[in-house]
């Protein structure tokens, strides 16, 4: 790990204020993925912000009768608030899929949504890499590729985004909350948050230098039955091969989001028109544009059989 300074921010203004100072530095809290990576010399910011201090660990209702989530509101007790498991079953089930208990007490809701969307080529510095070194090019292209991306993606990468709370995140259509250096706040809706790779795969979100997410805001709750369902090659700390986060109503009609099969989330609105249809013409609008390689293909029909699982558990529920 290489050497860097360290501060403590006492408001939010202040810790983007000294983000744009201070060229180099990063924002840390729980540190769950950010000190890993340092400890491996791909990231190595020269200045570290510590936001813990900002009181940004609340979760409140909204005057529109949804939820407020403070951005440092870790993932357990996310996942464990009576209201969210009421009313956002869905982001509860993907928070508990998530990790392990011990990181999840310390991963906080801006962290999680910021995790660097990644592969093993990504940890590899012997590996050329796009989103590590920019114009290196991508090892996992005509390599090893089983675990990544089928759709969205591009020739500079076809790496996964690793969350599961942002899936279930997307299928809600949350809206993140921010503060820039200049004091001026703005609302990002969760469609909008991540990016697709294209040339730039070092670029993840769409944060400006020095923005600091400050919450996520829910909707009010739309009802319905809320599945998370995630396949992957063990039962605890592995990241999707697939997953589904669906809110279907009675009437079958309903929301789907997928992980494991894009570098963001991935959500197409018009496929969900298809939900009374059943699960094979909605993965076929989902994936209408897959790209897959020879060693994930499988993922392609696995969506498929994911989803089916997910509509036969809402119309039992």
């Amino acid at each position: 790990m290489r050497a860097f300074t360290y501060e403590r921010a006492r408001t939010p203004a202040e810790a983007a204020a000294a983000a744009a100072r201070k060229p180099g530095a990063r924002f840390i809290a729980g540190g769950t993925n950010l000190l890993d990576l340092m400890k491996l010399e791909i990231e190595t910011p020269a200045h570290l912000i510590d936001v813990n201090g900002l009181g940004l660990n609340k979760i409140e209702a909204t005057p529109e009768g949804g939820l407020r989530i403070g951005a440092l509101v870790r993932n357990t007790e996310l996942a464990a608030d009576e209201r969210v498991r009421h009313d956002y079953g869905v982001l509860s089930r993907a928070l508990v899929a998530g990790a392990t208990g011990q990181l999840r007490n310390m991963a906080t809701t801006a962290g999680n949504l910021l995790q660097r969307t990644r592969c093993p080529y990504f940890y590899d510095t012997n590996q050329p890499c796009n989103k590590r070194e920019p114009g290196t090019g991508c090892g996992a292209i005509g390599g090893f590729s089983r675990q990544h991306a089928v759709v969205g993606v591009s020739d500079a990468c076809i790496a996964t985004h690793p969350s599961d709370m942002a899936v279930a995140m997307r299928v809600l259509d949350a809206t993140v909350e921010t503060i820039r250096p200049d004091g001026s706040t703005r609302k990002i809706p969760i469609a909008e948050f991540h990016r697709l790779p294209g040339d730039k795969p070092h670029i993840d979100t769409v944060l400006t230098s020095g923005e600091l997410i400050t919450a996520v805001t829910l909707p009010k709750p739309i009802g319905g039955a809320q599945i998370y369902f995630k396949v992957r090659d063990r039962a605890s700390f592995a990241f999707a091969l697939v997953s589904v986060a669906a809110i279907v109503q009675r009437d079958g009609t309903g929301r789907v989001a997928l992980g494991g099969v894009a570098h963001k989330p991935w959500r197409v609105e018009a496929a969900e028109a298809e939900l009374p249809h059943g699960a094979k013409a909605v993965a076929a609008r989902l994936l209408a544009d897959a790209k897959p390689t020879r060693e994930n293909a499988y993922k392609i029909k696995l969506v498929e059989r994911a989803l089916a699982a997910v509509l036969a558990e809402a119309k039992g529920a």
